[in-house]
């Protein structure tokens, strides 16, 4: 027979009751029956725990041993017991959150922290959608927010659930300094001789953008594929014009215009798993994703020149 915790708590209880008689009430047995349990178990141990007498019951030195050590045993286990349901009530509660860079993330983050009633919120992030979806497949992430280009399928369609928090046209990146700033949009054929920065993916959106180039009349001379402090750079330097959804922020040194006839869309979007965790709280999660959509969107709108009155 193994030595299990109902076992300590056994031996335990008949060293605080000091008899099998009162030990068997406390814990709802019969007498009968703790006798024979405590007989199993010290077969188990390799010796006797306690001698009996008419006054009760004395602990052995094999008994002393097993009871010092149960003593340390059983509060860590009901400590370990409280804490696991403890984290998994806040894991409930909680959100996961993956996404790619940009400012809707950040903005949902706020939101869900602001009006969570103190649930927590963590968040992972990673230049693939296909990584992040990957991770509300496996259930790490309760939710990824991503976007894709136009009427492209996001990942793990077939097992994910996707829901539109919102569509904008692609915007350009240019200096403050560059000639085109001053003008409200910009026809990407305007831009043939640019060189270009933007951030990596494994979307489609890089074969998106050369297309609409060809179908305005050109191709790419250069294209620096970076991070996102790195695009700003170039782009403030003037060393390359840069794209970005019209949600990006306000930002010394550069502009953002939209390009004449939206030759590209984004589409953002928030996943879940249907049989998931949080599948029950997807609708609260994307009313809030469109809010910060539409309060990222304001800000930058805030910041746009405003229309020329001449012709």
């Amino acid at each position: 027979m193994d030595l299990e915790l109902r076992h300590l708590k056994t031996i335990r209880a008949i060293a605080d009751a000091g008899s099998l008689t009162r030990a068997a009430t406390a814990l709802g047995l019969a007498q009968p029956a703790l006798s024979a349990q405590l007989k199993r178990i010290e077969r188990a141990l390799g010796g006797t725990l306690f001698e009996r007498g008419r006054d009760g019951v004395r602990a052995t030195p094999l008994g002393d041993l097993v009871l010092d050590r149960a003593r340390v045993v059983l509060p860590a286990v009901c400590e370990l017991q409280e804490e696991a349901v403890r984290f998994a009530r806040e894991g409930a509660r909680g959100h996961r959150l993956g996404g790619t860079h940009g400012p809707l993330l950040g903005g949902l983050v706020d939101r869900l922290a602001r009006t969570g009633e103190g649930a927590p919120v963590t968040t992972y992030t990673s230049w693939s959608e296909r990584e992040i979806a990957g991770g509300v497949v496996a259930g790490r992430l309760d939710f990824a927010l991503v976007g894709v280009c136009g009427e492209s399928s996001p990942p793990e369609a077939g097992r994910l659930a996707w829901t539109e928090v919102a569509r904008d046209p692609v915007y350009v990146m240019l200096a403050a300094s560059h000639p085109l700033a001053s003008r409200t949009e910009i026809a990407l054929a305007e831009l043939a001789t640019e060189a270009w920065t933007d951030v990596p993916g494994d979307g489609c959106f890089g074969d998106c953008f050369a297309a609409a180039c060809v179908r305005a009349g050109f191709t790419p001379a250069c294209v620096y594929e970076t991070d996102t402090a790195s695009c700003v750079h170039l782009v403030q330097v003037g060393r390359a014009v840069g794209l970005c959804r019209a949600t990006f922020p306000a930002t010394p040194g550069l502009v953002t215009r939209p390009l004449a006839g939206a030759p590209l869309i984004w589409r953002h979007l928030l996943g879940w798993h249907p049989e998931g965790r949080a599948a029950n709280r997807a609708s609260a999660v994307l009313g809030h994703a469109r809010a910060a959509h539409a309060e990222a969107l304001s800000r930058s709108a805030a910041h746009a020149p405003a229309p020329s009155a001449g012709p």
